[in-house]
């Protein structure tokens, strides 16, 4: 037995029309969310300070890296990959991020890394090598696995994906009193 009625109530004009206009707000703007492409990378420049403890950027070796938060225009830099994921990675992180980038450390330069960025969620990072960053110890990041691995086979270490990476892999302990530039 059906009981659906075999007919719907007509709506009128305004209703049809209130809710069609609803529908397409609601398409557009999620078009716009979903479908705006993220903000390119920014590059380090001359006076470019870690937003977590003061350090230049273009001062110390390893990979860096930037987060934009959503609603901000200027990325949040970070002299070191440990921070950059300490940050990332913290359950209590409560600012929307909009993406994250750092560098490819198979195409930058160690001791000067300069461009190479890619999006961190994408890449595949080395943890425990005998390569320094900024802060001692760090986490190198490439945007192939293939490149971490022939890293880790020079450089010692472990290679492992972004989805892998856990908050206790980035403790911030201890690291600017390793440094003897301070």
């Amino acid at each position: 037995m059906n009981t659906l009625p075999t007919r719907l109530p007509a709506l009128t004009r305004r209703q049809g029309l209130a809710l069609g206009l609803l529908g397409l707000v609601g398409t557009l703007s999620a078009c716009g969310k979903q479908d705006e492409a993220p903000p390119a990378p920014s590059d380090i420049i001359a006076g470019l300070s870690c937003d977590l403890d003061g350090m230049l950027l273009a001062d110390y070796p390893g990979p860096k890296g930037q987060i934009l938060y959503v609603g901000e225009s200027k990325p949040h830099w970070f002299c070191d990959t440990v921070e950059l994921f300490n940050v990332l990675l913290k359950p209590e992180q409560q600012r929307a991020v909009r993406i994250a980038y750092t560098q490819d450390m198979a195409q930058a330069d160690w001791e000067i890394p300069r461009g190479h960025w890619f999006d961190v969620r994408q890449g595949f990072y080395v943890l425990g090598s005998k390569r320094q960053g900024s802060m001692g110890p760090t986490i190198a990041s490439f945007k192939e696995q293939a490149a971490a691995q022939a890293f880790a086979q020079a450089f010692g270490g472990k290679v492992l994906a972004f989805a892998a990476l856990k908050p206790d892999m980035v403790d911030l302990s201890g690291g600017a009193q390793q440094d003897s530039r301070m």
